[in-house]
C-alpha cells in the first residue's frame, strides 16, 4: 500500500520522475540524487513500509535478488572495485526518509568514502551475555 505523503512511494510508483536503473512490479531502483560514489542507487519497494521492522517478509525476501541483478549491471558497466549494501533503520541509524530502502554504493579504489565502522573489543563474557539477551523468549 502506498502512503500519500511519502516521497519514496511517489518515486517508486512513477508519480515523480527518477533516473530508473531497474523496475519490476514490486521495486524501482533509482540513482541517488546525492551519491556517495558514481552509480550510487537506491532500491525502493513500491509498497510502503517505514523500515525493516515493518517490511513484509515476502518483500524482504526479494530485496537481495533485486540487489544482485543491479549489482551485476553496475559492476559490468561502471567497473567498480567493490560495492556496499547499506540499509538504515530509524533516525539514530542514519535513516532520513522513512520508507524502507537499500543503498547500493559502488566502491572505487581511492574514492574517499568511509562506510566502515570501528570494531569494538567485547570480552567473551559480554558476547555470551549479549547472545543470551538476544535469544531470550
Amino acid at each position: 500500500m502506498k502512503k500519500d505523503d511519502c516521497i519514496f512511494c511517489k518515486i517508486a510508483n512513477g508519480e515523480i520522475p527518477s533516473r530508473t536503473v531497474y523496475e519490476d512490479e514490486k521495486f524501482r531502483v533509482i540513482l541517488d540524487l546525492g551519491p556517495a560514489t558514481k552509480g550510487h542507487a537506491l532500491i525502493l519497494p513500491k509498497e510502503h513500509a517505514d523500515n525493516l521492522f515493518e517490511l513484509p517478509e515476502e518483500i524482504a525476501a526479494e530485496v537481495l535478488p533485486v540487489a544482485k541483478k543491479v549489482a551485476d549491471k553496475i559492476k559490468a558497466n561502471l567497473h567498480c572495485d567493490g560495492l556496499n549494501l547499506v540499509q538504515n533503520n530509524g533516525e539514530i541509524a542514519g535513516q532520513t526518509v522513512m520508507h524502507f530502502h537499500m543503498h547500493m554504493i559502488p566502491r572505487y579504489e581511492n574514492d574517499g568514502q568511509k562506510i566502515l565502522w570501528k570494531p569494538g573489543e567485547p570480552s567473551s563474557e559480554e558476547l555470551d551475555a549479549t547472545l543470551k539477551q538476544i535469544l531470550q523468549a
